[in-house]
């Protein structure tokens, strides 16, 4: 029965679950130990912010370097080592005792996360598919938006059993869950053996057909290309967003006398929200023009933000938590199948690279931004404010990219 079952879909079922994991861990569960490191060290949030900002490394200096590390070596290597690197990162931050130390194992986590998750892959998924790239991205990415679920156990290991013990916990845990999930990857249809529905060992080809010689286009014509460089600014303002959002928002609703375990809950709805937005709008990704798709996903984005900033009003909370999750959630499919469907599949892993080391400025400005404005301010009002502005130049910059064929005959 497996054996009918296109390869493709393991690499999506393997990248799904160890994104869910290493996400959820570093990346929406840090709300989670910013109370509980400033009670026990007396950290400015300045200061704790800043190990997001570091964690950042893994989309800005490093990105580009992985996206041609992935190319050359493929997915299966760098994923293995990714997990097993930031399991290590996730237990010497269990052992911190001062604040260099504490950044330090940021820096390690940021260098395996690397290697695990969003450029490594997407280029796994990219490889193996064409036609249902939107479908196959959206379904990998909710890995990201589900990751959301172990925010609220997170919350549960450290008050069970106290932050330390809960990073142990967590960094073991991955490696029993993770490792064993890189050994289903493989790196393209070309180089498996696996067979099955829709692929063929005399000629295999991702899903959907393989691409035409013409629509490939080299890394160095992509990145001087106005499409390329709209999408990049565009980025930098959903990463310095949702990297602000997610690492600001326990202290926030803290703030607004919203309770520790409901703050939680509010923190893992985010990602999970996400989730319709990763299905519907990779959907609509495959059927309409996908940068006129992003423009809509980016305005979503913009109406939750102004949302959370009014979230003492009644029902706010909820409007953001709709808008924004299913605006970023599809965004973080729609980017994917943009580069793969504009640029074709040979040089992705280079260009997801060096888009997400350019977009992640934004996230790296982000989150150390927002502790700033609320030391200095003592809230976060103006900073939420000034976000929304930031999305709304977004949605013209993404309206500003011609469709595919009108860029292809104006490059011609």
């Amino acid at each position: 029965m497996f054996d009918r079952i296109y390869y493709g879909w393991w690499i999506v079922f393997a990248c799904f679950l160890i994104s869910f994991y290493v996400s959820g861990v570093i990346f929406y569960g840090f709300t989670a130990f910013i109370d509980p490191l400033a009670q026990e060290f007396g950290w400015s949030y300045a200061q704790i912010s800043l190990a997001a900002s570091l964690r950042g490394l893994e989309t800005g200096i490093l990105a580009p370097i992985v996206g041609f590390m992935v190319d050359r070596f493929g997915s299966k290597r760098l994923m293995l080592l990714g997990v097993t690197i930031v399991g290590c990162g996730i237990i010497l931050l269990g052992l911190t005792q001062s604040l260099f130390m504490f950044y330090g194992a940021f820096v390690l986590i940021a260098f395996g996360a690397g290697g695990c998750t969003t450029v490594v892959s997407m280029t796994a998924v990219a490889n193996w598919f064409e036609r249902n790239v939107g479908l196959a991205m959206g379904i990998m990415a909710s890995g990201f938006g589900a990751a959301g679920l172990i925010v609220p156990l997170i919350v549960w290991l450290i008050t069970a059993y106290g932050w330390r013990t809960a990073l142990f916990i967590l960094g073991v845990g991955l490696w029993v869950f993770g490792i064993p999930l890189t050994f289903l990857i493989r790196n393209n249809p070309e180089e498996s053996s696996a067979g099955g529905a829709g692929s063929s060992n005399k000629n295999p080809v991702p899903s959907g057909g393989s691409l035409s010689p013409d629509r490939e286009i080299g890394f160095k014509a992509a990145v001087r290309r106005r499409s390329f460089l709209l999408l990049n600014f565009a980025e930098v303002m959903r990463m310095m967003s949702l990297a602000a959002v997610v690492t600001h928002i326990m202290p926030y609703l803290s703030g607004l006398n919203i309770s520790r375990s409901a703050s939680g809950v509010m923190a893992a709805g985010i990602p999970v929200v996400s989730i319709i937005g990763r299905f519907v709008f990779g959907w609509l990704g495959d059927r309409f023009e996908k940068a006129r798709v992003m423009a809509v996903a980016f305005c979503c984005m913009a109406v939750g933000m102004l949302a959370f900033a009014l979230a003492d009003i009644g029902g706010m909370l909820y409007v953001f938590l709709f808008f924004f999750s299913t605006g970023f959630g599809g965004l973080a499919v729609l980017r994917g199948s943009f580069l793969r469907e504009y640029y074709g599949r040979y040089s992705f892993g280079k260009l997801m690279g060096a888009m997400m080391g350019f977009s992640a400025t934004g996230g790296i400005i982000g989150p150390t931004f927002g502790g700033w404005m609320f030391d200095r301010f003592g809230n976060y009002g103006y900073f939420w404010f000034f976000l929304c502005i930031m999305l709304g130049i977004a949605v013209l910059l993404i309206l500003n990219i011609e469709p595919k064929a009108k860029e292809l005959k104006a490059q011609s």
